[in-house]
């Protein structure tokens, strides 16, 4: 009976124990995968648990997507659109902020991310390119700013680097689905 009582109690602590340390290695995965988009979700969320989920889904969808990088030759032209489009900064700053939001969008569809909606397109964006996402929001916030005609020319030069910051890692991300990134010379680094 004592033997009994003892084999209870390690079973109970056993699940315990997995009850405590399951979600902390979720939650420490998450950050892992996420960066900083993960603390950002958790303080737009004001939940963690909340924002954990939301991660999860976030990757589950990226399951389905079909990521693919840049054949060669696409790569070479985006580049060369975006050295005209931060060139043309000098003299038309709004637009040329507006040819780089388009711009990135293009490269986005082209490898694979679904357009339209901004919100799903960062969701979509933070399971391969957490490092970024970020700069995808300050770069967006600033287009908007912009479209109302209430932007700075700093602003939109903050912007103009934001989004050559998530540009470069979607030209050149390599393979997303394995998580690899190629460094390479991207114009205007």
């Amino acid at each position: 009976m004592t033997a009994l009582i003892v084999v209870i109690v390690v079973v109970v602590l056993l699940l315990i124990g997995a009850a405590v340390a399951l979600p902390a290695m979720r939650r420490r995965r998450l950050q892992e995968q996420f960066g900083p988009e993960y603390q950002r979700t958790v303080e737009s969320t004001g939940d963690r648990r909340e924002a954990e989920q939301d991660l999860a889904e976030r990757a589950q969808r990226r399951k389905k997507l079909e990521i693919r990088p840049l054949d060669p030759a696409a790569r070479d032209g985006y580049a060369q659109r975006w050295r005209r489009t931060q060139e043309r900064f000098v003299d038309a700053p709004i637009e040329a902020v507006g040819e780089a939001d388009t711009l990135v969008q293009q490269v986005m569809r082209d490898r694979g991310y679904p357009v339209g909606d901004f919100d799903q397109q960062a969701r979509d964006i933070s399971v391969d390119h957490a490092d970024v996402v970020s700069e995808y929001h300050a770069a967006h916030d600033i287009s908007v700013l912009n479209q109302q005609h209430r932007a700075s020319t700093e602003q939109l030069r903050e912007a103009m680097v934001h989004y050559r910051a998530l540009f470069a890692e979607l030209l050149d991300g390599g393979d997303s689905a394995s998580g690899h990134t190629e460094e390479r010379n991207v114009p205007g680094r």
